[in-house]
Formats: C-alpha cells, structure tokens, sequence
C-alpha cells in the first residue's frame, strides 16, 4: 500500500503498489499485489516521456498491469520520477491514442483492454486497405500477396 522508490543516479526505479487511494481495493493478480515499475535511464537515447510510455505499454500488453488497473496521477507519477508534469502528460497521451489506458475524466486514469484495443485498431487498417486496395482494381490473391509481404518485412520473416 503506498509507493517505494528507490533512486540510484542514472536509472530511478519506481515502484507503485495499489491502491492509490484508501478507498480502492489493492490489485491483485494470483495472489501478488499488481505494480507499476518504471526505471528512467536520464543516458539513453530514449526521451524521458517515451521511457514512461514503454514501460507502461510494456507492462500493459504483457498482462503485468490487468485492465482496469488505476494509474497514478500525472502529478504524482511526475514528482515521483523527478519529471516535468508535461512529460508524463505526454506519455499519457501516446498511450491513450494508442489505446493502452483510458481515462475517465476525474476518476483517473486506466489500464484500458490493450489486446482489445490492439485488435480494434488493427481491424480497423486491414478494412481500410481492403477498400482502397479494391478501388485501385486489386484481386484478392494481389492484396493478400501485398499484405503478406508486408507482414514478412514487419515482422523480419522470410517464409
């Protein structure tokens, strides 16, 4: 309950443990309290803002944060790391356009249904590309063989 952090000079590593508020059930998931863990490395190449977003997205798609799983304020995420609040509020915003968290106005922030968001997302690009690659007078078997190709390239396959 609460948060511990612990700093070391180039890489802080944060840990929050829910619940973030007394009245909020702490998150659990097979017996362990759920923890958010961000390390900000101030050497690498990586912005701040895009560190905070790929743990976060990280832990999400991984399952180590369950949907529904209350996020810290950008205030307080902020303090915590020794960052500008615009810097988590930016993090913040590339996740929600991303469909990884959600937030509900006053209530806070979320973890939003990342493989269902994911999926939405990426339904929605595939019906997007069917309907223009018809208009452009593609067969099926051409779009396919497109798609395929491009999937290859993506995901560094070669058959």
């Amino acid at each position: 309950m609460g948060r511990t952090v612990r700093a070391g000079r180039a890489a802080p590593l944060l840990i929050f443990r829910g619940p973030f508020h007394p009245s909020f059930p702490a998150p659990v998931r097979d017996n362990h309290p759920v923890t958010l863990k961000i390390d900000i490395d101030g050497g690498a190449s990586d912005a701040p803002y895009e560190q905070v977003r790929a743990r976060i997205a990280e832990q999400a798609r991984s399952g180590a944060l369950p949907a529904g799983y209350k996020l810290p304020t950008v205030r307080g995420l902020a303090e915590t790391l020794g960052l500008a609040a615009n810097t988590v509020a930016k993090a913040y915003r590339a996740l929600e356009a991303d469909g990884v968290i959600e937030t509900r106005g006053r209530n806070g922030t979320f973890v939003a249904a990342a493989g269902d968001a994911a999926a939405r997302a990426a339904s929605a690009e595939a019906q997007a590309y069917a309907e223009r690659a018809r208009r452009l007078g593609l067969s099926e078997d051409a779009a396919l063989a497109a798609v395929r190709d491009a999937l290859r390239a993506a995901y560094g396959n070669s058959g």
